[in-house]
């Protein structure tokens, strides 16, 4: 089979089953005190959320689709906006209410802190889900976030055992669901071909809790053993653990940077991840390329700052 193509020779998609959100970024000195208040050397709105890991994707190539919620509202427009800038289809119609957003601050160091809003976590209802038929081939790219709406959280456990076997499944656990819902993510884990996390988030999942920033390779193995192909466990700018399940895992190097914005580096890492698989490379290849795009990622400001494929090939060489 051609790389980043369907057995009809169709070019494969991406299809990302998340929710984009509305980033309010401030950027500070350091984080103020309970009661306190610092003023922000800025405060940006940026399209986020899921949106940065199809940027990702879409600037290597990749063709991607929406297949998540979006609002009505101000912010709603701001998504569908950078959506057709970034050449991504939105599948499902409008809702009512308006695109949930999240409060991100940014300190002196390039690290983020969230706040999330409730809307933040809207996702497509089951019927919505039942109408999405991804190709042999294609890619289905899950997070999180889904699990805490118990409506979304349903649909998902319904619909993502129907899928093709064909059908690639990456999921993304993100830092609140491995506390939240452990249950729902082994459910989600059984059929995902990819896992890819943070070692935070890898280490609640394993049950190593804090541990498990600290042994990320284990928690990558533990991870891989509940995956269909492998697990990627992303240690910062350390680089990334890569454990292809039934064999031993490998540290991957990141690529040394001045990060002065880690928002999104993660996503970046994951929708470069996904689309190299996608084009044909192999789990070490294509891990090697998303530790480069995070890499480049938190050397800009703002939340969807992964690279173009030729932004790549440069950072590269």
């Amino acid at each position: 089979m051609t790389p980043g193509a369907s057995p009809s020779g169709r070019k494969v998609r991406l299809w990302h089953v998340g929710n984009v959100l509305v980033d309010v970024v401030a950027s500070v000195s350091e984080l103020p005190r309970r009661g306190g208040d610092v003023l922000a050397r800025a405060l940006d709105v940026h399209v986020g959320g899921g949106f940065n890991l199809m940027a990702a994707a879409a600037r290597q190539g990749q063709p991607v689709c929406y297949a998540g919620a979006h609002g009505t509202g101000p912010f709603g427009d701001l998504v569908r906006a950078a959506l057709r800038a970034a050449g991504i289809t939105p599948l499902l119609p409008p809702r009512r209410h308006d695109t949930g957003a999240v409060v991100v601050i940014v300190d002196g160091d390039g690290e983020r802190t969230m706040l999330s809003g409730p809307a933040a976590v809207a996702n497509p209802t089951p019927a919505e889900l039942a109408a999405l038929r991804p190709a042999p081939g294609d890619a289905v790219s899950l997070t999180g976030y889904a699990l805490l709406d118990p409506a979304a959280r349903d649909g998902l456990l319904g619909w993502v055992p129907t899928l093709p076997e064909n059908v690639l499944v990456v999921l993304d656990p993100g830092p609140l669901a491995p506390a939240a819902q452990p249950a729902a993510l082994a459910a989600l884990l059984r059929r995902a071909d990819w896992c890819t996390a943070s070692a935070r988030e890898a280490g609640v999942m394993s049950g190593d809790g804090a541990a498990g920033a600290d042994d990320p390779e284990r928690a990558a193995v533990w991870l891989a053993t509940r995956t269909r192909a492998g697990a990627v466990v992303r240690t910062g700018a350390a680089g990334c653990v890569l454990a292809v399940t039934g064999a031993a895992p490998v540290c991957v190097p990141g690529v040394p940077v001045r990060a002065v914005d880690t928002t999104g580096a993660g996503d970046a890492h994951t929708g470069v991840f996904v689309a190299a698989l996608l084009s044909g490379a192999d789990p070490l290849a294509a891990a090697r390329r998303a530790n480069a795009a995070a890499a480049f990622a938190v050397t800009r400001r703002g939340p969807a700052t992964g690279p173009t494929a030729a932004e790549l090939a440069d950072f590269l060489a």
